[in-house]
């Protein structure tokens, strides 16, 4: 059981989901709790159980999915704020004025939230989708220091969160973060229900989301056997299916080894010429001792399709030009990364990739209010911190962006205390920490 139920034991233990198995909304609604750690089952509408319980509260197969939660309602084809908010997760907040707000639950704002809320700092996080941000899809960190055997993305982001709760950090989940403004030294973050939070400081923690495939046919078929790198809930699924994956990094390398467990066959579809550049050897040497995982260099989808589910894919030789048809019931994409810094004003430099620069990137010229060099990991726009996959140049390793979350506190304090030093927002001529006595250093 997890540690969540010994937290909040008044809470509910159990959740079930009745929906049908390759439905996109299903996946959706399983992947959101799977994500997020929460104990639960899905029964196909078709399965016994799942007949029994659809017929005893007289529902039918035009309310797919329906969730089950202990002494609560049924949830008939519920919003995903309101199967989090089945689960206890709170996805409205009462108070609106905070000294620091998050942007993002991935390992670097999870991380950012524990230092910041265990060293007295009144913490929000806002997050879009699931805690643990796109970490938490992962079936197998084996590189993470001090879990020997491995710790799944899903458990680590558990633990993180329980543990930032604990120390007092306020969660918003299923709510994105829509404007950032600054007015009279403090930050208001618009807040996609239609409302705002204030705060002294905003730390950038968005992370990144897979690319899109583009490819019509199998885009229609999200969810129904076509996944965007959550291969953990969908794996005993296709239990003795054959499964493509297309990506060439760790997230992909992983995920193929999960996989192997239960589908009959794997083909790793990279579009270099090798892993070498892209992946960390222990998992190239993992995948090469696997009987049923094969990889494929030079190769790339271009279509594929099926008759309600993913049923075959057109794979191309990049060298060649060839397509060939193979037979596939899932897919998994794990293609590049697209940060989520559309929402942010034009004061936070990016580069060309949208990712955010911090210092030293950041050109110091054309940025009048800023009088001082920028702390490490600040943006252009004083007060506001980039930490994690979403910052440019950053180190796309889970244990980098858990690093960049702490010592991001410690620049908070810095930055605080010029304000406390200066009596106004740390922007023009204020006191230098080195030159006074910074009671907030980094603690382990």
């Amino acid at each position: 059981m997890h540690e969540w139920s010994r937290l909040e034991p008044s809470g509910p233990k159990e959740v079930s989901i009745v929906g049908e198995q390759w439905s996109a909304r299903s996946h959706e609604v399983v992947s959101l709790l799977a994500r997020s750690g929460f104990p639960h089952t899905f029964f196909a509408a078709s399965s016994p159980e799942g007949v029994r319980l659809l017929e005893e509260r007289g529902y039918g197969s035009a309310s797919l999915p329906v969730v089950f939660a202990l002494n609560a309602t049924p949830l008939v084809d519920p919003s995903s704020a309101e199967v989090a908010a089945a689960v206890g997760v709170s996805t409205r907040l009462e108070r609106r004025r905070f000294d620091v707000v998050v942007v993002g639950a991935g390992p670097a704002g999870l991380a950012a939230a524990v230092y910041a809320s265990s060293e007295g700092l009144d913490t929000l996080v806002v997050e879009r989708d699931a805690i643990g941000g796109q970490a938490s899809s992962s079936s197998l960190i084996r590189n993470y220091l001090g879990f020997s055997r491995g710790v799944s993305g899903s458990e680590l982001s558990t633990r993180a969160y329980q543990q930032a709760w604990v120390f007092g950090t306020t969660f918003l989940v299923t709510q994105s973060a829509t404007a950032l403004m600054r007015e009279d030294g403090e930050f208001t973050v618009g807040v996609s229900d239609g409302t705002s939070v204030s705060a002294k400081v905003v730390i950038l923690a968005t992370g990144v989301s897979y690319r899109r495939l583009g490819i019509p046919e199998l885009e229609a078929l999200t969810g129904a056997g076509v996944f965007y790198g959550a291969s953990v809930t969908e794996a005993k699924a296709l239990a003795g299916e054959r499964v493509y994956l297309v990506g060439g990094g760790n997230s992909a390398g992983q995920a193929a080894m999960h996989l192997a467990r239960f589908a009959s066959h794997v083909t790793l579809l990279v579009r270099g010429a090798s892993l070498a550049q892209s992946m960390s050897q222990y998992l190239i040497d993992e995948i090469a001792a696997r009987s049923n995982v094969e990889v494929r260099v030079n190769a790339e989808v271009v279509g594929g399709g099926g008759e309600g589910r993913l049923e075959h894919l057109l794979v191309s030789d990049r060298t060649t030009g060839r397509a060939e048809r193979v037979d596939a019931a899932g897919l998994f994409l794990f293609i590049g990364a697209r940060p989520h810094t559309d929402w942010l004003p034009p004061e936070i430099e990016r580069d060309e990739r949208g990712f955010v620069l911090t210092a030293p990137d950041i050109p110091l010229e054309g940025h009048a209010p800023l009088e001082r060099p920028p702390l490490h990991l600040e943006t252009s726009l004083p007060g506001v911190f980039a930490v994690g996959d979403v910052r440019s140049r950053s180190v796309k390793r889970v244990a980098s962006a858990v690093g960049e979350g702490s010592v991001a506190i410690q620049q908070v304090h810095e930055y605080l205390l010029r304000w406390r030093l200066a009596g106004a927002p740390p922007m023009v001529d204020a006191p230098s920490p080195a030159d006074v006595r910074n009671p907030h250093s980094v603690s382990t």
